[in-house]
């Protein structure tokens, strides 16, 4: 979506990696608290795949007072082994485990939970921890106020995941999952990863726990967009080290090994990126990735996309978005030359840096050997595909797809425009609405655009799964639990028909 500046937020990271099919939730029975020490709970939750395991451990604040700075400790009875960990800094001595907060995350308050997740290896029988210490002292449920005869009712868990994700390709002009059959994306995109590292405030802006995606889930969605930053990922020295480079590309990863193992396609896309630009319709003057550009640079994209395109070499539920919004045909003074900079890149009228080009970032992720589905958009801030197919980079492995974003103040916004532009070019190659929305707060765009897309066989994602004001742009929801908004009770109400 073309925008000047995101939502600017401080709120927690509360990143998790979710259960599977083999969730464990484990009541603690250790004693609670002692008074000079904290109040708390823990709850340990496991996704077992035979010789490992995800665990994933919930601190609840049960306190009045906060607690500043902690570290959870627990033993394991057998062999089981720390592999890596997240959201936390995870080590292991013997068969004890130690995990301390991780510095975007330092205080959980009253009443509030903080969970962070680690991988493990195991042979034999994983048995589960049954005492757990926050701070040196033991952690567990608080006691009753009084005895009651009657057992406490288990509370209802949140929905098991039924993933995994489709491996999704191309086939003609539709996108297929791996026996051939077609799929059609519908969902949401999740804003956030691309601002909030670079601004100093985490990874993402709300909610990336099994809770949340079980809000997006209940949508009836089967694909999430997640926006990213080349500075953050690359891990440039303009971002703090605390959501740069590892720590960055793990928050990344696992949010989309959540969303797969929800069974949910996940899409990746390049949104702010590095280059000096102060031309026609400009974001920002900084050379850092702090807002959009017309086109990504050549030393940072190919780089990154070569980075992105190991990470998920062999993941084909992830489909690789290679730059969010183009419109070098701004800078470049005209609609030709602007397509050839889109697909040829390199030194581009109007752009004072080295532009790296569709070809070349087609390139750069074929090159690694990953398959995964491309998705490129065109100029106009992708809003314009009218040349989409005459500039079509090659790609040996025919795996490319067209990124179309819509919104009610684009210029191609109108029925007679998508018959004229969209239908011809989704009956050659597949065409992902990778953006749609309207600025208004209400539905009235998309109760037209949505039929069309239906009808054409066209993917779409909504902008966007935040909770900021309508006004300041599209928002699907007004809480996390999935409360919509006005214009997302449109959305939502017509994937609950279609």
């Amino acid at each position: 979506m073309p925008r000047t500046s995101p939502r600017r937020t401080t709120a927690a990271l509360e990143a998790a990696t979710a259960a599977c099919a083999a969730l464990a939730v484990l009541p603690l029975t250790a004693s609670a608290a002692p008074a000079a020490g904290p109040s708390c709970s823990v709850t340990y939750a496991v996704n077992d795949w035979g010789s490992g395991f995800t665990a994933n451990v919930t601190i609840t604040d049960t306190g009045t007072t906060p607690v500043n700075g902690w570290t959870l400790g627990y033993s394991y009875p057998g062999n089981q082994t720390l592999q890596n960990g997240w959201n936390g800094t995870w080590t292991q001595t013997g068969r004890t485990v130690t995990v301390t907060n991780p510095s975007y995350a330092p205080t959980i308050d009253p009443g509030a939970a903080y969970t962070t997740s680690a991988n493990f290896s195991y042979t034999g029988t994983n048995t589960a921890p049954t005492a757990f210490t926050l701070n040196g002292t033991p952690c567990g449920p608080p006691p009753s106020p009084s005895p009651s005869p009657t057992p406490t009712p288990t509370p209802t868990p949140t929905p098991a995941p039924d993933g995994p994700a489709p491996a999704v390709h191309v086939s003609g002009n539709t996108l297929v999952r791996a026996d051939g059959t077609p799929i059609t994306l519908h969902g949401v995109n999740r804003s956030g990863a691309e601002f909030m590292c670079v601004q100093g405030h985490g990874f993402f802006d709300g909610p990336a726990d099994q809770t949340s995606v079980a809000a997006i889930k209940a949508w009836h969605v089967n694909a999430v967009r997640v926006p990213l930053n080349e500075d953050c990922w690359l891990g440039h020295s303009d971002v703090d080290p605390a959501y740069a480079g590892p720590a960055y590309i793990d928050a990344v990863r696992g949010y989309v090994d959540l969303l797969h193992r929800n069974g949910l396609v996940a899409v990746l896309d390049l949104h702010w990126t590095d280059g000096a630009y102060t031309g026609p319709s400009a974001g920002c003057s900084d050379a850092n990735a702090t807002c959009q550009k017309p086109m990504p640079d050549a030393a940072g994209a190919l780089p990154f996309w070569t980075s992105v395109a190991r990470t998920f070499k062999g993941d084909d539920a992830t489909l690789l978005d290679l730059f969010n919004e183009p419109y070098p045909s701004r800078a470049t003074g005209s609609e030709t030359s602007g397509w050839a900079c889109w697909r040829d890149g390199g030194s581009c009228p109007g752009i004072g840096y080295q532009v790296a080009g569709m070809q070349a970032m087609v390139d750069a992720v074929r090159s690694t050997g990953a398959d995964n589905v491309l998705l490129l958009g065109g100029l106009e801030y992708a809003n314009d595909l009218s040349q989409w197919a005459s500039y079509q980079p090659a790609d040996p492995l025919h795996n490319l797809a067209a990124s179309w974003h819509s919104y009610n103040f684009n210029a191609c916004g109108t029925a007679s425009c998508w018959d004229a532009q969209i239908a011809p070019l989704a009956a050659r190659v597949p065409v992902v609405t990778g953006e749609l929305g309207e600025n208004d707060c209400a539905h009235g765009y998309l109760d037209t655009l949505l039929p069309w897309l239906d009808r054409h066989g066209v993917s779409y994602l909504a902008w966007a799964w935040n909770t900021w004001d309508c006004g300041s742009g599209p928002a699907l929801i007004s809480s996390y639990d999935g409360t919509p908004t006005a214009f997302g009770a449109g959305y939502r109400a017509h994937l609950a028909g279609s």
